[in-house]
């Protein structure tokens, strides 16, 4: 009986962290403050939101392996953000104007 228990437990385990993975990876408390040199060595980072699993609005910041949760309200943080996703390309733009070029280039072939 002990191991028919232990072995659900194990089974409903296990099934808990396949359908909830992110589980187990929030940030519980951040920090308001940051130290000047941090943003600088930030290898990657994520947007944690306060919905779902996770109940609290966080950055989390990877730096050499270790996370850092920090609020997305400290000013330095933000500009830091805002200057990162700047440098996203924007693909769509791009896309579009060879499409419209395609299309030109088959009406003039017609005519």
């Amino acid at each position: 009986l002990v191991l028919f228990i232990s072995m659900l437990f194990l089974t409903l385990l296990l099934l808990f962290l396949a359908l909830f993975p992110g589980a187990f990876n929030c940030c519980t408390k951040v920090s308001d403050e940051i130290p000047k040199g941090i943003l600088r060595r930030v290898e990657t980072f994520e947007i944690q939101k306060a919905d779902g699993l996770c109940h609290l609005e966080a950055v989390i910041l990877y730096i050499e392996g270790r996370k850092f949760c920090v609020s997305p309200r400290i000013r330095k943080v933000k500009k830091w953000m805002k200057k990162k996703k700047c440098k996203i390309p924007r693909k769509k733009t791009h896309g579009r104007k060879q499409r419209r070029t395609k299309i030109i280039e088959k009406k003039e072939k017609k005519q």
